[in-house]
């Protein structure tokens, strides 16, 4: 089947290099993730190290839908990516889409950026409370949300393995965001701003540091953002506590 192309500027004559990239994915490169709905791999690019996402085909009626009504996850992932390095935001530069039509609908696609050498997630800090400089890499990471937030940007999936944090030296740190599409571009009050961080799994320790920066940067009260971000915090453990206790009592059931 014919591939569509679409490249960033900078890459355009890189086209049939990228093309073949795509075309051997299945057979080359290093695995990354494999999972159920999509698999990154790792690949060179000339000299340059890159990551390819493949969106495996949706189903009969999404294959349609992002065919007519919607863009396709690979090309919002590239779209996204420009739109938030536009304003600063950083997240792995954005090299190409590649789309497999038919006339039934989208096919596969596979979304390429470069690739970051990134040092820890979001998810280390969870799971370790001694984290060196845990106070100032959250501090700054609010930043970071902030920033995005006056940007108009609602990362939907801002969960802890989707920011990808990069050691500078001297307790600074910067921020990639990843699995980029899922996103509103929309101004937010100050309850759907905290309610964006609560899929960041925060313990009570870790809402504290958040609210009292947030507050700071947003002339917000400390308090009251600490009961809202704590409300939603606790609301969606328990949620997803629940759903993960009533999916294995069915699991228990069908034995």
């Amino acid at each position: 089947m014919p591939l569509n192309i679409y490249t960033h500027p900078d890459y355009a004559s890189q086209k049939d290099l990228i093309l073949n990239l795509v075309q051997q994915f299945h057979n080359e490169g290093e695995m990354l993730v494999k999972g159920s709905r999509n698999i990154i791999k790792t690949n060179f690019l000339g000299d340059e190290k890159v990551n390819l996402k493949y969106f495996k085909r949706p189903n009969a009626m999404n294959s349609v839908v992002y065919s007519l009504l919607r863009p396709s996850k690979a090309r919002r992932s590239f779209e996204y990516a420009q739109y938030l390095l536009q304003h600063d935001i950083l997240t792995p530069f954005p090299i190409a889409y590649i789309e497999e039509r038919t006339a039934t609908g989208l096919k596969e696609s596979f979304y390429i950026c470069r690739h970051i050498d990134y040092d820890f997630t979001f998810r280390e800090l969870i799971h370790d409370p001694m984290f060196e400089n845990r106070r100032e890499i959250l501090e700054q990471f609010t930043e970071f949300t902030f920033k995005m937030h006056e940007s108009r940007v609602n990362f939907l999936d801002h969960s802890p393995g989707n920011t990808l944090i990069v050691n500078k030296g001297n307790a600074q740190y910067d921020f990639y965001l990843i699995d980029l599409n899922r996103m509103k571009f929309e101004d937010m009050d100050i309850e759907t701003r905290m309610d964006n961080f609560k899929k960041l799994w925060p313990s009570r320790t870790m809402v504290k540091i958040i609210a009292e920066k947030y507050a700071e940067l947003s002339g917000q009260p400390a308090d009251k953002l600490y009961g809202i971000l704590l409300g939603k915090t606790l609301e969606f453990k328990r949620k997803i506590t629940k759903k993960k206790y009533l999916k294995r009592k069915l699991k228990g059931k069908k034995k």
